[in-house]
């Protein structure tokens, strides 16, 4: 997973960014389940990417002003 830029996610639609911060929010999730139960990762950096994934995408949003539904 690439890291998101705040460029490349301003061009896209309210209903595209949740449904990008929808995936991102279930591929934390089970990253997170992985390094619970000490499975090894082979990038141990992507928790960090997809929590500033999901933290860039909420901002975005606030700045549009559009109430962000979690």
């Amino acid at each position: 997973m690439k890291e998101l830029k705040p460029k490349e996610l301003r061009k896209l639609k309210d209903e595209d960014l949740y449904k990008k911060l929808k995936e991102l929010k279930l591929e934390l999730m089970k990253e997170m389940g992985n390094i619970r139960m000490k499975r090894p990762s082979k990038n141990t950096k992507r928790a960090w990417v997809l929590r500033k994934g999901i933290a860039r995408i909420l901002t975005i949003l606030r700045e549009r002003g559009v109430k962000v539904r979690e």
